[in-house]
Parts: C-alpha cells; sequence; structure tokens
C-alpha cells in the first residue's frame, strides 16, 4: 500500500517519476530515522493556496507551499503538503531552475517540515536550503 499519494486541485499537469518520488521520499524519512505515515501532495493554483494561507496561517500573500502535519506519534510522519503549481512555474523563472528541481524542491521542502525543520530565522533558513539541496543532489531520476 502506497503511503504517499498525489493529488491535484483544479489544475491539469502530469506529475512524472512518482514511483521514484515516493521511494525518494520514503528515503529522506528514513534517513532522519523516522516512519511514514501518510504523506498526501495536493497540487493546485495559486488562489487555492492563498485561501489555504488567510485561513488556517492567516496570511494574505501567495506562497508555493502550505505543509500540515497530521503526525500522532513520535518518530511517525503524517501531513498533508500543499503545492502551488502557478508559484513553481513563477519560481523557475525567477531563480533559474528547471521546472523538475524546482517541483521537487517545494515537495522536499514539504517533507522537510514534517521532519521538524523550521523556516522562520535565518539560520533555519540556512538550515532548510542545505538540507533541500543536499536531497535534490542524491535523486537518481
Amino acid at each position: 500500500m502506497n503511503t504517499i499519494h498525489f493529488f491535484k486541485e483544479g489544475i491539469h499537469f502530469r506529475l512524472h517519476h512518482q514511483d521514484q518520488l515516493r521511494l525518494w521520499i520514503s528515503a529522506i524519512v528514513r534517513h532522519h530515522q523516522c516512519r511514514l505515515g501518510e504523506i498526501n501532495f495536493i497540487f493546485s493554483g495559486d488562489l487555492y493556496l492563498l485561501e489555504l494561507n488567510k485561513k488556517f496561517l492567516k496570511h494574505d500573500y501567495f506562497t508555493d507551499v502550505i505543509t500540515f502535519d497530521n503526525a500522532s506519534g513520535k518518530k511517525k510522519i503524517s501531513g498533508e503538503i500543499y503545492i502551488s503549481y502557478d508559484r513553481v512555474a513563477a519560481n523557475v523563472k525567477r531563480y533559474n531552475t528547471s521546472l523538475k528541481d524546482e517541483l521537487h524542491r517545494v515537495m522536499v521542502h514539504g517533507v522537510l517540515h514534517l521532519l521538524g525543520y523550521k523556516d522562520k530565522s535565518a539560520k533555519e533558513k540556512a538550515l532548510i536550503r542545505k538540507a533541500e539541496d543536499d536531497w535534490l543532489g542524491k535523486r537518481k531520476f
């Protein structure tokens, strides 16, 4: 049974390499000595994430990823990771990167949040960015 699921909300795109993504994400979780519960990735547009951002986080701005931690026990991660495909596409141009790399970066960013990484301070942002880069470098697909 797959514990990593991919959904789309109001957008049309094809997520490539789903099986490899599941293996990669599972490896990240195992590396952090955690067990994998259920992770749902929900891909949508800017407006959908903006509404989530306003409703649940009281933030009135666009974002590329929002993570909700649903873990019920220690060392077992579960959650929902909402990703704005619109923001990812804009980030590709902004940061001069590929769509694949940017999409995978925000996916791993959400997983790292479930693993306890934060990104409020400059030090936390540097740590999570380094972890993103490290894991992007370990992809085999």
